[in-house]
């Protein structure tokens, strides 16, 4: 059987066991990563998987199966056990679920790759990690670190209403981090990112990172961290770099204008939000500088794609329009649930999982400065970049962060590296302080965010650039 006549059977034998609708995917996936240490390759790791995954909706309830098998006798098997599923948990009263209407297509997507990451000669990769690290070491680095990481996805997507959808997705990205170890003292100095760059695009974007020409300066910086002064406590005017921002922006927004969390849906793992839909298209949630979209359509973003696991085809949508909450991350269900007329941001990470909703591409859109200009600008403040460390509420409000490396800035000038830099606040008033935002853009590509029980792993991506923001409480140390 071809995956699409998997496809269509599983679906086609869930609505003969009594569902209404009925959804199914089967998922190729392909994976590979390499990590280096102090001039050494570490570990090689190669994956493959293949599978099928059903969904059954009867009455108030859903129904999923997944199996390792495109047989026809697999496939139609998954499709009833989704629907007996279903039928179980409907017993349990509630309304019906319905779902917002979509329209049903025939079509294939594929995510633009100059260089196919899978096939660059693992040599030329390992010789890669080996020299940065190499280098890294050399100039002081007590432990020098190194990855890459590579997925290949295919999918097939079939509905009950019509759909029937191939997509290939290729993802990619890299990362080196230089470590020093003083009296008492830690400090780490990462590239491009604390986690590296990733993108749904091919090895062209890890060339692009150029690894080895930061790794010195990497480990030079860490080793000066070392005897820095430590990052003043008070409350004073915070410029943040854009891979900062970048995770700012998903645990205080993406997760928040998540939908299931709105709605109580995704509580006891990873929390609610603090947003009420009842003041959607009224809450103030930043300054007018502050523009957020919904946008799985940029090109090399790693959030990026044509259609998510319920058909929906990528379209963007604004989520904060000049400071003000207008939008949602949304499924079918919990759209027509909210009384909203659009979806699009539901994936799974894998057959075996149940699609949710997820972040696709969640970011600021460009403000009229640079970053030259914003530090000209500031009197008295600091300047964090790179994040080390989070931590936020379960309503997705309440946050401190603590990053890599910061600078004194004092009367328009970029002074004193500082160690440790913290900062804390609550997001909308911390969101209502941006004041300055630059337009040198970056998509940073999130490749580890969880959500959801069972556990599942999402690609997000954040448009985001440098920005300033006044009256924050910084230095929050112990």
């Amino acid at each position: 059987m071809t995956e699409f006549d998997a496809a269509t059977a599983a679906v086609q034998a869930a609505l003969d066991a009594g569902a209404r609708y009925a959804d199914a995917r089967v998922m190729h996936r392909r994976y590979e990563s390499m990590s280096a240490r102090n001039g050494e390759i570490e570990e090689l790791a190669q994956d493959e998987t293949l599978g099928l995954g059903v969904r059954a909706l009867v009455g108030s309830s859903w129904g999923f199966h997944a199996v390792p098998d495109l047989s026809d006798a697999a496939a139609r098997a998954a499709g009833r056990r989704a629907a007996e599923t279903a039928r179980a948990s409907a017993r349990v009263a509630g309304p019906d679920v319905d779902l917002v209407p979509a329209q049903p297509v025939t079509a294939s997507w594929a995510s633009e790759c100059v260089v196919d990451p899978l096939t660059v000669a693992l040599s030329d990769k390992g010789d890669l990690l080996v020299e940065a690290t190499r280098t890294m070491v050399a100039h002081g680095a007590d432990l020098a670190e190194g990855l890459y990481q590579i997925w290949d996805t295919a999918k097939w997507f079939v509905s009950s209403e019509g759909h029937r959808i191939d997509q290939r997705i290729r993802e990619c990205g890299a990362g080196i981090s230089a470590t020093a170890i003083g009296d008492g003292e830690t400090q780490r100095r990462s590239w491009p990112s604390y986690r590296g760059q990733y993108g749904t695009s091919g090895w062209e974007l890890v060339d692009s990172l150029d690894l080895t020409a930061h790794a010195a300066r990497m480990a030079d910086e860490a080793r000066a961290l070392l005897t820095a002064p430590l990052c003043p406590a008070g409350e004073t005017t915070l410029i943040l770099g854009g891979e900062q921002l970048a995770l700012q922006i998903h645990e205080s927004v993406g997760h928040a204008i998540e939908l299931d969390r709105i709605l109580g849906w995704e509580a006891a793992f990873a929390g609610t939000s603090w947003l009420d839909l009842a003041q959607l298209g009224s809450l103030r949630y930043g300054s007018e500088l502050m523009n957020v979209t919904i946008d799985p359509t940029i090109p090399g973003a790693l959030g990026s794609f044509g259609f998510d696991d319920e058909g929906t085809p990528a379209a963007k949508r604004d989520a904060v329009r000049e400071g003000r909450w207008v939008g949602v991350l949304a499924g079918r269900d919990s759209a027509a649930v909210a009384g909203l007329d659009y979806a699009g941001s539901v994936r799974a990470d894998g057959w075996s999982r149940l699609p949710m909703v997820r972040m696709t591409n969640v970011g600021l859109e460009p403000g009229p400065h640079t970053l030259d200009e914003i530090v000209a600008a500031t009197d008295d403040g600091v300047l964090m970049d790179v994040n080390r460390s989070w931590s936020i509420d379960d309503k997705r409000l309440n946050f401190q962060f603590g990053c890599e490396i910061g600078w004194e800035v004092r009367n328009g000038r970029r002074g004193r590296m500082l160690r440790n830099p913290t900062y804390t606040g609550i997001g909308p008033l911390f969101w209502r302080s941006m004041d300055m935002l630059s337009s040198e853009t970056v998509s940073w590509g999130t490749p580890n965010c969880g959500k959801g029980q069972p556990g599942q792993i999402g690609h997000t991506g954040h448009p985001a650039a440098p920005a300033r923001f006044q009256s924050v409480r910084v230095g929050v140390h112990g």
